[in-house]
């Protein structure tokens, strides 16, 4: 098997588009030209330092990531490998700051795989093969207009998804809640975009009860929805914030926390990892946030995003089991429905092997389990292959209803 930008070759020479960017982390594509050239540099200089020692790669990184990050975020903590131990430091800086314990997860939020953040995940499956698992989890309706859970319309329903925490915070919790975590468009969780002003009400929310606001940004960093990161799609900045994934650009591992100043200071040996701040990995970080910085790029992501889009909404008027194409940039996602209106499970894993089978690589909501299709193609990816992308889902709808 090979890879090279959006494409890749199975072991018996298959072309596929890369519509999930292998896991949604090589936002550069597969086998960027520069950054490999960056890593194969930096092994000639050196591969591995303990994080007792700083190296240029890992504090250009964090240069970069506070010059970059929404206001506010000044501090950098490096010292994770991975999303899950991420997301997981992040709760324990808010845990340690404010001296309290639980953590609000929307349903549906995607914490990480550990045993600590699939016991805070919004989905039970993630909970069910374990005879232990942490407490301290709060979960909260999200903002899924599409299938709201207040059965409200967006122009109407007065933000209840805000508004109602504090049910949950006082008949729910343990009355001690430490933070609020977050992806600002869910990916597992089936590409939920927010209605407009959800955010700027949750930091209002937050900032009232001294709850700190964390954004795991994860899947949405870097470009991804069209802007460097999703919280200046939605105009709010978060306490602290989370990344990993497409960092490098290139699928070797990094994740960083973000934080405010006032939460600096802790004691750094309550959370870092052998492999967190990777020196290989930090040299991959410096060339492709450099990439991501060109003149062009981020406006690519936005063309290429509005194509695909635009195109995936159209196939609606033909194809009624499209309920709702939905995302920012090239973030997307396609909801399938019976007619009825119920989530067509069977029907969305029936087109995830239809669009295989025409050269597409896609993946479905919920670690399989869902009825969304995921589409997060590498931000190279130009308005002509969006086209292609397009193409190709449309004809796998109509080989599925020719079928029936």
């Amino acid at each position: 098997m090979r890879g090279e930008g959006v494409r890749c070759w199975d072991s018996e020479g298959r072309e596929y588009l890369d519509c999930v960017s292998g896991t949604f982390n090589l936002i550069l594509g597969h086998n960027h030209p520069e950054v490999m050239a960056a890593v194969r540099e930096q092994t000639e200089e050196l591969v591995f330092a303990s994080s007792s020692f700083q190296t240029g790669p890992t504090n250009d990184v964090m240069r970069q990531l506070v010059a970059l990050a929404p206001p506010g975020l000044t501090r950098v903590n490096l010292r994770s490998s991975g999303g899950s131990t991420a997301n997981e430091g992040a709760i324990k800086i808010a845990q340690h700051h404010t001296g309290r314990r639980d953590v609000i997860v929307p349903f549906r939020g995607q914490v990480g795989q550990t045993m600590a953040t699939a016991s805070l995940a919004g989905h039970s499956r993630m909970r069910a093969p374990f005879p232990l698992w942490l407490p301290g989890a709060v979960h909260v309706p999200d903002p899924y207009c599409y299938r709201c859970f207040y059965r409200e319309e967006p122009t109407t329903c007065g933000m209840l998804c805000v508004e109602r925490i504090d049910d949950f915070i006082t008949h729910a919790s343990s009355g001690s809640v430490a933070c609020l975590l977050i992806e600002p468009i869910s990916g597992v969780g089936g590409n939920i975009v927010p209605p407009p002003g959800y955010f700027a009400e949750l930091r209002r929310f937050c900032d009232e009860r001294g709850i700190v606001l964390i954004f795991d940004e994860a899947q949405t960093g870097f470009g991804r929805t069209g802007t460097m990161f999703a919280a200046e799609q939605f105009g709010v900045s978060p306490h602290m914030m989370t990344l990993s994934k497409g960092m490098t650009g290139s699928g070797l591992p990094l994740a960083a926390i973000l934080t405010e100043e006032r939460m600096a200071g802790w004691d750094r040996s309550l959370h870092g990892f052998t492999y967190g701040g990777h020196t290989l990995s930090a040299a991959a970080a410096v060339k492709t946030l450099e990439i991501i910085q060109r003149p062009g790029f981020l406006e690519n992501v936005r063309a290429s995003g509005a194509v695909l889009l635009d195109r995936l909404t159209a196939l609606r008027d033909d194809h009624p089991v499209i309920g709702e194409a939905r995302g920012l940039g090239l973030m997307l996602g396609v909801e399938l429905v019976e007619p009825d209106g119920g989530k067509a499970v069977a029907r969305t894993h029936a087109l995830h092997r239809a669009l295989h089978s025409r050269g597409l690589l896609t993946r479905v909501s919920e670690h399989g389990q869902g009825n969304v299709i995921e589409l997060r193609p590498p931000l190279i990816l130009s308005p002509d292959e969006a086209h292609l992308i397009a193409d190709r889902f449309g004809a796998a709808l109509e080989s599925l209803e020719a079928a029936a």
